[in-house]
C-alpha cells in the first residue's frame, strides 16, 4: 500500500518583493497508508504547498518526495496516470466547471485517471458515498456551497484512490455540514483510505483526535498522534 515520505524537502516561491522565499523548508515527514493526518497552521504556513508536493502537482526545489519508495519527480508518462489514481485531491478553490453538469464534471475526472468502461458506474457510486445520489443532471450553481464541496469530494473519490489530499474542504461550511464531512472521512479512513487534510476547523480536529501536523513558516513545528489543535509535543 502507498507510503508517502518527504526527505529534506524545500519549495521556494517569488514573494511580492521579487525575492525568493520558502513555502516549505527542510521538511522530513512520513505518512503511512491508513493514517488520518490533519495539517494545521496559519494562512501562509505552507499547508497547501505541502499537499501539492505530496500529490506531485509541483516538484520540490530541494529534497525528494517518495511514493512507495519511488521518487515522484523522476517518473513521467504512465506514472502520471498512476498518480491520478493514487491521489484523490480537493483543492482549496473549487475546480468544478460551472457550465457542465455534475455528471459531466465527474466523468472528466474519471477519464483523466484513465477510467473508461466503468466510469459511469464510478460516478454514481461516488455521489452515493457523499450522500448526493440523483444530482447528476444539476449544475454547480443549482447546489448549495456544502453540496458543491461534497461533489468535489465525490470527484476525488471517482477512481477509488487509496489517498485523499484535502485542502480546506470544510471552509465556509456550517457546523452540521462540517460534522457530516468529518463523519464521512472517518468512515473512508476506517476502510483503509489515507486522509491528509489541511484545515482550520479546530473544534473538529479536537473531537477527532487524529495525528496533528503543525506547520509554521513552512517548517514542521509539531507532529502529535491523537493530537488536538495547537499540540506541538
Amino acid at each position: 500500500m502507498p507510503e508517502i515520505r518527504l526527505e529534506n524537502v524545500s519549495k521556494l516561491y517569488t514573494g511580492e518583493n521579487k525575492r525568493k522565499e520558502y513555502a516549505v523548508r527542510d521538511m522530513d515527514l512520513t505518512i503511512e497508508q491508513g493514517e488520518f493526518v490533519f495539517l494545521i497552521g496559519s494562512s501562509g504556513a505552507g499547508k497547501s504547498t505541502l499537499l501539492k508536493l505530496i500529490g506531485g502537482e509541483i516538484m520540490p526545489d530541494r529534497g525528494i518526495v517518495y511514493l512507495d519508495g519511488n521518487n515522484v519527480a523522476r517518473h513521467l508518462g504512465l506514472w502520471r496516470v498512476r498518480l491520478a489514481r493514487t491521489f484523490g485531491i480537493v483543492s482549496q478553490q473549487s475546480i468544478l466547471v460551472r457550465k457542465r453538469t455534475i455528471h459531466e464534471n465527474l466523468m472528466m475526472a474519471a477519464r483523466a485517471s484513465g477510467m473508461q468502461r466503468k466510469s459511469r458506474r464510478a460516478v454514481e457510486k461516488a455521489l452515493g458515498i457523499v450522500g448526493l445520489p440523483g444530482v447528476e443532471r444539476c449544475y454547480p450553481a443549482e447546489l448549495s456551497i456544502g453540496e458543491c464541496r461534497r461533489v468535489e469530494l465525490a470527484r476525488a473519490l471517482v477512481s477509488s484512490p487509496p489517498i485523499l489530499l484535502l485542502d480546506e474542504l470544510t471552509a465556509n461550511l456550517d457546523d452540521d455540514n462540517i460534522w457530516d464531512v468529518m463523519h464521512l472521512l472517518n468512515e473512508l479512513n476506517s476502510r483503509g483510505t489515507t486522509v491528509v487534510m489541511a484545515t482550520h476547523a479546530s473544534q473538529f480536529v479536537n473531537i477527532m483526535r487524529r495525528r496533528v501536523v503543525t506547520l509554521v513558516d513552512g517548517r514542521l513545528l509539531g507532529d502529535v498522534k491523537n493530537g488536538k489543535y495547537g499540540d506541538i509535543v
